[in-house]
This record gives structure tokens, C-alpha cells and sequence, in this order.
């Protein structure tokens, strides 16, 4: 599978590192060691003295870090620490709200991840997709939806997150960023649910989601996987295009293909060859 497809990114708290080679044999397309949420405050340091010694003892290891926010103490240790190790590929930044927060991850030369999980951020959305380093954005309704006060389960709250998910695919595809990740689903135990939501953001053009277990990773992966009609028609299509020697546009099975129609078939069989 191309890097750039990523479908599941699996959370593992820094502050367990006997946890860190289960997560990476997981199955899982990126792993994310967790100095934040998952971590008690009087861990901090701990968990990255844990993953700097994994990535010493295991130098083909590749994971991200999710930082603390821009506002927390171990925020600039946090920061110093990915710089530091060639075994960070990206860093994951919550509570991103302006580009000045980009730019001090940029800083440490890895790939910048902002999850928009605020009023203020989604209000910067432009300027954050925008700004250097950012290689995907990532949508996090559960802060959000305390942000925003929502009666979380409503209806009105879904459409309002819904609302939310639209403007962080359409800010990600003005700025031409790899396809944005979705939000955890709490509840480990409710694989149908998982199911349902990643369909869900799916079909709203997300290309994958950050989990929390496991096995949270096969539902997710089942859950984008093309059907098998949709894999016939995408070769198919490959196929004819092949035939009519890169040309333009061409008929096939009675509708027209051009390069849209191309690319999408594209898109579904490197989903597939995953």
C-alpha cells in the first residue's frame, strides 16, 4: 500500500511501553505513541524517556507522536524530543488553532498533523491546512463536541460535527493535503457502531481514522475496503484505458470514462493492494 494511504492510525500511550511493539504488530498503518490524553501529568517526561529508549533499541521502528498542546508545560520538551529521533515520521498536534502552532512542530523537521478539535480551529481551518509542514489534517468530534457544548447523541450534534467533518475535507482538498483521518469511536466493544462511522466519513471523502485497540484496526480496514463489484468495475476501467492507449475519454459498458473516472478506479485498487 502507497505510505500516503492511511486508513487506521493506532493510538498506544507513552506511558506504557511494553504496549509499543504490540501496537506496531498490530496491522495498523501508523502507529501514534500518545504523550498526551492517554498520559497522567506526572508521566510526562517518563513517556518520552520510554519511547526515546523503544526507538534506541529498535532503530526500524516508525511512529508518530501526538504532543501535548501548544499551551502545556512539556509542550517545547515535547517538540525537542521528536526533533531528536529519526524514529518520529510525523507528529500529531492537538488543539491546533493558528498557523504560529504549525510552525513551531515544522520547526523539528517531521510531518505535521493537526487534529481540529476546537471553535478556534475550525475557524483557522484556512490558515492551518495551509501552513508548510502540514501533511494531512485530522478531525476530533469528541473534543469538539465538548468545545461546542453539544448534547452529544442528538441529532442536532451530528449535524453540526457533520457540518465540521465537510470543512475539514473541504479545507484539506483546497490545500491539497493526503486525505484526513477521522476521529476515535470510543466504545472498543461496538464493532458494527465502528463500522457505521467509518463508512460514514467514507463517504464524506475521509481516507481513514485514529482508533484507540486493536481491534479496532480490521473494522476499520473491512469497514473502506472497495466491494468486489466496485473492484471489477475499477479493473475494468484500468484495463480500458490501457487498450485505448491513454486516450482522453473513452466508452465503457455504455458510460463515458475521462480522467475522474480513472482516478477514482485508481484510488480503489491501491486501496485494495493493502
Amino acid at each position: 500500500m502507497p505510505p500516503s494511504i492511511i486508513r487506521s492510525a493506532l493510538f498506544v500511550p507513552g506511558s506504557r511501553p511494553e504496549r509499543f511493539a504490540k501496537a506496531l504488530a498490530a496491522g495498523a498503518d501508523a502507529v501514534i505513541v500518545d504523550f498526551e490524553d492517554a498520559v497522567e501529568e506526572p508521566l510526562k517526561r517518563e513517556a518520552r524517556d520510554n519511547l526515546g529508549a523503544f526507538l534506541r533499541d529498535h532503530p526500524e521502528a516508525a511512529v508518530w507522536v501526538r504532543v501535548n498542546a501548544p499551551d502545556h508545560a512539556e509542550h517545547a520538551a515535547d517538540l525537542a524530543f521528536c526533533k531528536q529521533h529519526s524514529g518520529v515520521a510525523g507528529v500529531l498536534l492537538p488543539k491546533v488553532e493558528s498557523a504560529a502552532h504549525v510552525a513551531a512542530v515544522h520547526a523539528t523537521g517531521k510531518s505535521v498533523l493537526p487534529i481540529i478539535e476546537s471553535a478556534k480551529g475550525l475557524l483557522a481551518l484556512a490558515e492551518i491546512a495551509r501552513a508548510p509542514g502540514v501533511e494531512r489534517l485530522s478531525f476530533g468530534g469528541l473534543d469538539l463536541a465538548l468545545d461546542l457544548n453539544l448534547n452529544t447523541g442528538t441529532q442536532a450534534a451530528q449535524l453540526f460535527l457533520d457540518q465540521a467533518r465537510m470543512s475539514v475535507q473541504l479545507h484539506s482538498r483546497g490545500a491539497d493535503l493526503l486525505p484526513p483521518l477521522d476521529g476515535v469511536h470510543p466504545a472498543i466493544g461496538d464493532p458494527d457502531g465502528l463500522h457505521r462511522v467509518i463508512r460514514h466519513a467514507y463517504d464524506m471523502g475521509y481516507g481513514g481514522a485514529l482508533c484507540i485497540h486493536p481491534k479496532q484496526v480490521p473494522v476499520i480496514h473491512a469497514a473502506l475496503a472497495p466491494s468486489a463489484d466496485d473492484l471489477a468495475w475499477a479493473g475494468r476501467v484500468v484495463e480500458a484505458s490501457t487498450a485505448a492507449g491513454g486516450a482522453g475519454a473513452f466508452q465503457l459498458d455504455g458510460q463515458m470514462v475521462d480522467a475522474p473516472v480513472l482516478q477514482r478506479a485508481q484510488r480503489l485498487l491501491a486501496l485494495a493492494a493493502g
